[in-house]
Order: C-alpha cells, then sequence, then structure tokens
C-alpha cells in the first residue's frame, strides 16, 4: 500500500515484506532493484508489554529479535554497500521507554536502549568510509501507540511531525553521527549523558565502603562541577592524583550480616574482588562461574571464616543459578550481574554466531537471574539488583557493536525494575578498561554502598 502510495506520487519505491530478522534480504532486495542501498533506517517494531514478574521467556525473545537483532541483521548485511560506497547513513529507532524506562516494558526498553551502544560504535567504526549512525527517539502515532493512545492523541502526534529530522540525518551534508535525538510534536532535541564531579579517594587498603557511603552525596551531586563527557575518563591520571592524597578516614562500618548474595562471573577479576569484598562485609556468598574458579574463591571465603558456595552453571540458565542459591539458603538478598565474555569484531566481519554468544550472556543471563530472583524479593520485600555495565555500552568502541549493544541495554533496569520500588534496581557502570588496582578498589566499595543502601 505505501509503494503504491510513493508510486502514484511520482517517486520510485520497491517492497518487501520480509521479516527484519531476515534483514539480509531485506537489503538484497534494494540492491537488485536499485544496485545500491545509502540509507538504513531500521523503525520495524511489536510490544508484548507485560510485568517482570510475568513476563515469559517468548515475550523477551520475540521484541528482542525484532528491535534488536533486526536492526543488527539489516545493518549487517548494507554495511559491505556502504563501505564499497564510501557512503552510508543509519538511523536506529529507540523510544523514551529505552532512555528513559517504562513501566511493564523491561523487554522493548531494554532492546530500545541497546540500540543506543550499537549506534555509537558503527559511528565509530562507519566515519572513516563516510558512514554515519544515529538514535532518534520519536513520538508519534503508529501501530504501536495505537494500542496505548486515545484516539484525540493518536490524531494530534502525527508522524510527520518527526520525519523531518530524519531527513536531515540523511542527507549528504549532514555530520552528525554517534548521537541520540528525540522528536514529538514538532519539536526536536538532542539527549547527552552527563557526569557528575564526584569525588576522588586515595586507591589504597583504607578505600573501604564506610569511606564511599560519607561521600554519597557528593558522589550524586549534579549541582556543580558536572561535564557532558564523549568518552571515558582519565583513568590513569586519575589513579596518580589519587595516590597522591592522604588515606581515607573510615566512617561507620557497613555490614551485610544475615543477607544472601548472588555473584555471578564471580571466579576472577572484578568479580572475584566483588564476592570477596561482600562476604567480608557479612554477607553469604554464592559465587557462580563456568569455571572451576567459582570453587576457589568460595574456599577463600570459607577459609577466611566467611559462608559460601560454588555454582558452576552458565546464567544462560540464570532461574537455575538462582534456584541452586534459594535451595541452599532459603532467600536471595543481592544479585550482582558481573558475568561477561566478549568476541571483539569490526563490524563488517561480525559473524552472527558472535554476535548472539555476546548477547545471550552478557544481556539475555542478565534477563534470566534478574527474572528468577524477583519473586523471591518481592516476597521478602527487599532486594539489591547491580548489572555491571561498561564505558563500551555508554560510548560505544570500536569492534564492539555485539559488546556495546548488549551492555548498553543493562541500564534500562535502573528504570523500568525500579517503578515497583521494592526491590530496588541500581544499575552499576563500571569501567571495564582499566581493571587496574584503583577500579577494582573504588567499584567493589561502591557496590557494598548500594548493596546496604
Amino acid at each position: 500500500m505505501v509503494v503504491d502510495e510513493l508510486k502514484r506520487a511520482g517517486y520510485e519505491a520497491v517492497a518487501n515484506y520480509d521479516s527484519v530478522e531476515n534483514g539480509d534480504r531485506i537489503i538484497d532486495t534494494a540492491i537488485k532493484a536499485y544496485g545500491r542501498v545509502d540509507v538504513l533506517v531500521n523503525n520495524a517494531g511489536i510490544l508484548r508489554d507485560i510485568t517482570l514478574r510475568n513476563m515469559k521467556d517468548n515475550d523477551w525473545d520475540l521484541i528482542h529479535a525484532v528491535h534488536l537483532h533486526g536492526a543488527y541483521k539489516t545493518a549487517r548485511a548494507a554495511w559491505p554497500h556502504f563501505r564499497r560506497q564510501k557512503y552510508g547513513r543509519v538511523i536506529n529507532t529507540s523510544s523514551a521507554s529505552g532512555l528513559f524506562g517504562n513501566f511493564g516494558q523491561s523487554n522493548y526498553a531494554s532492546a530500545k536502549m541497546a540500540l543506543v551502544g550499537f549506534t555509537e560504535t558503527l559511528a565509530k567504526e562507519g566515519i572513516k568510509y563516510n558512514i554515519l549512525a544515529n538514535v532518534l527517539a520519536p513520538g508519534a502515532a503508529s501501530r504501536l501507540t495505537a494500542t496505548v493512545w486515545p484516539p484525540d492523541m493518536m490524531e494530534v502526534m502525527k508522524p510527520d511531525w518527526v520525519v523531518p529530522l530524519v531527513g536531515v540525518l540523511c542527507h549528504s551534508s549532514n555530520k552528525e553521527t554517534g548521537s541520540v535525538f528525540e522528536a514529538s510534536a514538532g519539536h526536536f532535541s538532542k539527549i547527552r549523558y552527563q557526569r557528575s564531579k564526584g569525588v576522588l579517594l586515595r586507591p589504597d587498603e583504607t578505600l573501604t565502603p564506610d569511606v564511599v557511603a560519607a561521600k554519597w552525596a557528593e558522589i550524586r551531586d549534579y549541582s556543580q562541577g558536572t561535564e557532558s563527557p564523549h568518552q571515558v575518563s582519565d583513568s590513569m591520571g586519575l589513579l596518580q592524583k589519587g595516590l597522591t592524597l592522604p588515606k581515607n578516614q573510615p566512617g561507620t562500618p557497613i555490614s551485610l550480616q544475615g543477607r544472601v548474595v548472588l555473584v555471578t562471573g564471580g571466579g576472577d577479576g572484578l568479580g572475584r574482588a566483588y564476592a570477596r569484598a561482600l562476604a567480608k562485609a557479612g554477607a553469604t556468598v554464592a559465587v557462580n562461574d563456568i569455571t572451576d574458579q567459582a570453587e576457589v574463591v568460595a574456599r577463600e571465603i570459607r577459609r577466611g571464616g566467611g559462608d559460601a558456595i560454588a555454582i558452576k552453571i552458565t546464567v544462560e540458565k540464570g532461574d537455575e543459578v538462582v534456584q541452586t542459591v534459594v535451595n541452599r539458603y532459603g532467600r536471595i538478598d543481592g544479585l550482582v550481574n558481573n558475568a561477561g565474555i566478549l568476541r571483539d569484531k569490526a563490524f563488517t566481519n561480525m559473524t552472527d554466531d558472535q554476535w548472539f554468544q555476546v548477547y545471550n550472556v552478557h544481556l539475555r543471563g542478565t534477563y534470566k537471574t534478574i527474572k528468577a530472583a524477583w519473586p523471591f524479593m518481592m516476597k521478602q520485600k527487599f532486594g539489591r539488583i547491580v548489572n555491571i555495565t561498561s564505558t563500551s555500552g555508554i560510548y560505544g568502541n570500536f569492534g564492539q557493536a555485539n559488546y556495546a549493544a548488549a551492555v548498553s541495554s543493562l541500564q534500562f533496569f535502573l528504570t523500568c525494575a525500579y517503578e515497583n520500588r521494592n526491590p530496588q534496581s541500581l544499575a552499576f557502570r563500571n569501567h571495564s578498561l582499566a581493571k587496574g588496582r584503583s577500579t577494582t578498589y573504588w567499584s567493589t566499595q561502591s557496590l557494598l554502598v548500594q548493596a546496604q543502601t
């Protein structure tokens, strides 16, 4: 119907009826008809609104298959043509639900937020070839909004008042890339991240949770010294400066006595540091990892007088991981989603296996553990969830379209899950590119503050 309208108006158009899950076929239709493809607008979408507690795996998977994997499949198919032409424009459609969260849309919001990290990575990889990629969060009448908006709102919120921005971003004169825009009812704006001034503490053995807790108001203060970053902070410079500071003064001790906390990916690195620090604060810790290192860390904790078990199950089976914790201790109070893998590859060479391997661990694995822990936390009227994301998800990173998409999405639980107010859900952003001594100290102590708060 749309193609017929365009042809009657004197334009050229061709129809394709494939699902975006078969994005290569869609791009092939354009190539066969016109010999090239210059612009890709990923707009396809569906809704399966339901609260996290009642969500089925199929509700999650269908949304992600269309909104996230579909965008990947079409972009991946178009990418070699863009590179060869040294020209391409990509518009990935996000949503206010992705940027800010929305009740009953944890599946939809996570997929839409994933597109931000994905797009920012495409922008970095594409700029050399004059391929520009941006995100649009539109507010307009559509088949999706028809299910939730009243008729009078559908009438006034016309798509016509959104599309001019797409025209600008797709034009050859546009130089904007890696940006996020909102558009609705004739209003257009750009969205950006904001970093607080924060505090700098000496990264040594005196940097403990109580020290971080005493500075919590300053860490969260946006009233002065803020910046709008486009890249990670200067960790090494801050480390060197921090080491010149005096020893940290202790505050009120933080205790997690009586709490049971699950740490995924806890066999090494930051996961091991989280598990040991939580145990030191009095928590009973379930150490999850796919290697025998889980038992090594659990044994270290037990030797130190703590209580810990090892769970050697992939987070792709998050329900089994959580059930193991509950079977042993009868409850689960905290969940630190730290498990992760990397399958870095330039987007032009990325395979479906590399895309889905990273997605299944970082994003779907996180969904599986939270979904399984949620009813127990609701029943207890207490829960603390910390999702470990990355600056790659916030700013994008060359060769990490899969990883950036998956970890960018983890920010969605910050608002979607928190809508219920109890349990609380807190997204913790970790600087994964600098896993040095100061980073481990800082992130571990901050996590403990979140766990007790």
